[in-house]
């Protein structure tokens, strides 16, 4: 299962619901954090999860409203006696802005920070997921990034019984692909096993309606996208950002089975509701992001 909580939903500018963009992605032992705008160590507080836990960040871009956040967390990891090696990734010039990150604050520079420099493809690979990047159009060099969990065999436990085969640690090579004997009847691995599709959540913050939107979500179980505007496409064209509607767009073209909609512009939050009016028209399965939210897949 995955674990998405929401530490901020809002935009450039942060309302009294909305605290600046930072999603949490938890899986297994991993708990990786995507963005991390001003405030999201608060936010932490406030979820009541320790940003301890973190081992990785992925910068989708350098404006504001989406990294200045990290020098104070960076900070009180320090002050907590963190003793891991952070892991950032972003797009092109991260290495240069984090070596600023590193020299301007007092305690800061006492962590150990590992930074990749990623564009689009594979970005990371564990034995459980990977990490995916894409970039987008957007007025700063901008990333977006796909979870993908990994394919898992599994055995069948309904054959087992039927034919009465008892559980043994010969079992475990049937999700090696590997035939097996068992009292002396051979039992075949492509007929005991079937394949658990793994789970895939895709993020898009701050960029044009573009069709990487479609690589890097294809299939997604879950596409967490930005719409900062509602129908005014030319408004969203001018900033290079996304409408409601072209979200929806998106996540139809890509087969995504769920959208959330984040990073709402803080002129439309008497609005809301228009959002989600506008994105259900084209997608049904679609909801509005809330700070502190968690969603599971």
């Amino acid at each position: 299962m995955v674990d998405i909580i929401f530490l901020g939903t809002g935009s450039s500018i942060p309302t009294l619901r909305r605290n600046h963009p930072a999603i949490l992605l938890k899986y297994k032992a991993e708990a990786m954090l995507f963005d991390c705008g001003e405030g999201t160590q608060k936010q932490f507080r406030k979820a009541g999860i320790s940003p301890m836990s973190v081992k990785r960040i992925f910068i989708t871009h350098w404006h504001g409203d989406h990294i200045l956040g990290l020098p104070g967390l960076l900070q009180t990891l320090v002050l907590n006696g963190y003793d891991k090696e952070m892991e950032i990734y972003g797009p092109k010039g991260t290495k240069q802005f984090m070596q600023k990150i590193l020299e301007m604050f007092v305690h800061v520079g006492d962590i150990k920070v590992r930074v990749h420099e990623v564009t689009s493809g594979k970005v990371f690979e564990s034995e459980d997921f990977e990490i995916f990047a894409e970039e987008m159009m957007h007025n700063a060099r901008c990333l977006a990034y796909s979870f993908v969990e990994k394919d898992k065999i599994r055995i069948d436990k309904d054959k087992l019984k039927k034919l009465k085969i008892p559980s043994s640690p010969v079992l475990q090579k049937l999700k090696q692909g590997k035939d097996i004997i068992v009292n002396g009847k051979k039992i075949k691995a492509n007929e005991m096993t079937y394949i658990n599709k793994g789970k895939k959540v895709s993020i898009v913050l701050d960029t044009q309606i573009n069709n990487s939107i479609e690589k890097i979500a294809k299939n997604a179980d879950l596409l967490i996208c930005e719409s900062t505007y509602l129908d005014e496409e030319e408004t969203a064209k001018q900033y290079k950002h996304m409408t409601a509607k072209q979200a929806a767009q998106a996540a139809k073209k890509s087969n995504a089975k769920k959208l959330i909609l984040m990073h709402l512009s803080q002129k439309y939050e008497k609005k809301e509701n228009d959002f989600l009016k506008e994105a259900r028209k084209v997608f049904k399965n679609t909801e509005i992001a809330e700070d502190l939210m968690k969603v599971s897949v």
